[in-house]
Order: C-alpha cells, then sequence, then structure tokens
C-alpha cells in the first residue's frame, strides 16, 4: 500500500511489533509485556498523528490510491446498482459513471466521478475528470430521478473537469453552467457527497444540494493547493502553506457553513478500512434523506435557494 511520508513512524513501529511477535513465536519466549507495550506504543502514535493532521496532509490521504472510489461506495453502501448510459447527445462519459441503486431498501439515483486504480483504468476512466457528455449525462439522470420521485445522490472525487481541446470544442463551461441551474431547480431531494477530492467547476457540476456532505480527509476547492502556490508563491513547493491558507478541508468548511457534515472514517483514514467507511457514508445518507423527506417540494426548494445565496456572508 502506498505510504505517505508522515505515515513513516507509524509503519516504523508496525515493524518493530511484527519483529516482536515473529521473534516470540519462532523462539518460544514469553514477550507479551513488550509486545503489550509496543502495541500502545503504536496505538497512542497513530491516534497523535491522525488526530492532528494538517490540510495538506488531508489532501495527500484525499489522494490515495488506495482510498475507495464511488463504484467502490456504490459496491458497499448500496444495492442493485444498475448503470445507465449517454447523454443523448454525443455520447458515454465512464469517468461519470450513474444509475439506479437502492439504499436502505429505498430507490434512488447515484451519479458520481469514478477514477482508476493502474493506467489502464485511469485512462479509461480520465483520471476522474469529467467530459461535457458526463455533466449532460449526470443531468439527464437527475431529470429522471425527478420524473419519478427519486433522491438524487452525487459522489464527487475530481481533481476538475477535463479541459482538453475536445472537451472546450463540445462546451464543458456551458454542461457545468447549465447543470447548476438546472439542479437548483430540481424538485426532488439532492445530497451530494465529496469523497476525495473536490475539485472547481468539475465538483461543482454535480454539486447543487439541498445537503453538502464531506469525508473526513476530503477537500473541497476552486483550485489545487499546488495551483495555488504556482499562482501566488511561483512555486508548486508552497503547496502545504497553501493548502493551510485556502481552508479547504471539512472542519474549516463547516465552519465558514460551505458544507452541512462531515462523515467520519476509520482510524488512518478510509483506504484502511473500504467497509467501515461506506457503513458511515450509509448511515449518514439515510439520516440526511430522513430529514429531507419531512420537507415539501416548495420548502425543499425555498431552502436550497436561501443556501446557496447565504454563501459568502461575512456579519
Amino acid at each position: 500500500m502506498q505510504q505517505l511520508e508522515f505515515e513513516k513512524p507509524i509503519a516504523e513501529l508496525a515493524r518493530e511489533l511484527e519483529k516482536l511477535r515473529s521473534r516470540a513465536s519462532s523462539q518460544d519466549i514469553d514477550m507479551s509485556g513488550e509486545i503489550a507495550t509496543m502495541e500502545r506504543k503504536l496505538e497512542e502514535t497513530r491516534a497523535s498523528i491522525y488526530r492532528n493532521l494538517s490540510p495538506w496532509q488531508r489532501v495527500q490521504i484525499a489522494r490515495h490510491t488506495n482510498r475507495p472510489f464511488m463504484l467502490d461506495y456504490v459496491s458497499l453502501a448500496f444495492a442493485g446498482f444498475s448503470e445507465l448510459h449517454g447523454d443523448r447527445h454525443y455520447g458515454d462519459d465512464a469517468s461519470m459513471p450513474g444509475g439506479l441503486a437502492r439504499i436502505g431498501g429505498r430507490r434512488c439515483v447515484v451519479i458520481g466521478h469514478q477514477k482508476g486504480r493502474d493506467t489502464k483504468e485511469n485512462l479509461r476512466r480520465n483520471f476522474g475528470s469529467a467530459h461535457p457528455e458526463g455533466y449532460r449525462k449526470a443531468l439527464r439522470l437527475m431529470k429522471l430521478a425527478e420524473k419519478f420521485g427519486l433522491p438524487v445522490i452525487t459522489l464527487i472525487d475530481t481533481p476538475g473537469a477535463f479541459p482538453g481541446i475536445g472537451a472546450e470544442e463540445r462546451n464543458i463551461a456551458e454542461a457545468i453552467a447549465y447543470n447548476l441551474r438546472e439542479m437548483m431547480h430540481l424538485k426532488t431531494p439532492v445530497i451530494a457527497v465529496v469523497l476525495g477530492e473536490g475539485g472547481s467547476g468539475g465538483a461543482l457540476g454535480i454539486g447543487v444540494a439541498d445537503r453538502v456532505l464531506m469525508m473526513e480527509n476530503a477537500y473541497y476547492s476552486v483550485i489545487s493547493p499546488e495551483g495555488c502556490a504556482a499562482i501566488l508563491w511561483k512555486h508548486r513547493k508552497h503547496a502545504p502553506e497553501a493548502a493551510e491558507a485556502m481552508k479547504l478541508v471539512g472542519p474549516d468548511l463547516m465552519e465558514l457553513n460551505l458544507i452541512d457534515d462531515l462523515v467520519g472514517e476509520p482510524a488512518g483514514g478510509a483506504h484502511h478500512d473500504h467497509q467501515a467507511a461506506a457503513d458511515n457514508l450509509r448511515e449518514a445518507l439515510l439520516r440526511h434523506l430522513a430529514e429531507l423527506d419531512k420537507l415539501g417540494t416548495k420548502r425543499l426548494l425555498e431552502q436550497r435557494y436561501r443556501k446557496f445565496r447565504a454563501f459568502g456572508e461575512w456579519c
């Protein structure tokens, strides 16, 4: 598994613990006291490191290659997923899968960005950066959900929308802008969840929602820390300082009232236990869906409008 720089003390203690266990087993020596001491030290070190993560360290976790992606959460937290394809204008976009599913026995439409774990899959999924047809497909599925009275759940995990020539020729900016407008008027509950990376308009294109949730070690920002550092400090090496200044992680965004809830992750991050992370996400989604169910359509739309109008207000 990919090891992050700040996780090295944990890995070193884990290796020492394994050596003690191996020695005790191979030489038939009672080392239970030493092993217990090392186990406590390991747990204390792990807890201390993950309790005091910097914004830049959370960004690194959000990009971890073993972190569960959109379809991992769909298979672990949802049931009966049936993928639907195509935008009915140009084609399909594998970086933005979506379809019908059930959560807690309830039907819904789930849409999101999907990354790949190897080169071949990343090329197919375009590294999680959607094309215009991905956003148009997403809106088509949202309209389908509205027609049948199903809630919409969007799972965001993208460094940003694809900026290639073809995407520009097919009007990527217009596709995202159109989604922003239409999602504001959807007459059905919408919940958006930032799973890992929430980059710029690529994230916002499926991020207009009644409730915006974030996984504990995700980030949500108009630009990457490296991009911000390149602009302000003229060098990407200042990305940690940029991440600190940008207020892009969950606790900061909660304080600024830009998101509605943080979904906890297992110790060390979601990449250490996919099922536990998915269970936490399912519980949060069902809780928020139950709250939104109590609102009529008129009140739902009014609250959504007020929510986004309040962004940027300072008292």
